[in-house]
């Protein structure tokens, strides 16, 4: 994927994991954090309460993963 000045900024972003028990990931939305999340699940569960439709969690313009990707839920 080629980085575009045009391109929108995902309105949700999901931090690397942190070592927990269980692990988790910090969620944040419009910049700000709303809460941490053990599962996909949980990443939609905060896109729901915030009315933010997402219908593809691979799709970059809909949700930002950092760290890895929406399979990624252990630490490195």
């Amino acid at each position: 994927m080629t980085d575009s000045p045009y391109a929108s900024t995902p309105r949700i972003t999901v931090l690397p994991v942190q070592p927990g028990d269980p692990p988790f990931r910090i969620v944040e939305i419009d910049g700000e954090v709303v809460g941490s999340a053990t599962a996909m699940t949980d990443v939609l569960i905060a896109a729901a309460a915030a009315g933010i439709p997402v219908h593809d969690l691979d799709d970059p313009a809909a949700v930002r993963w950092v760290g890895g990707g929406k399979l990624s839920w252990k630490p490195r």
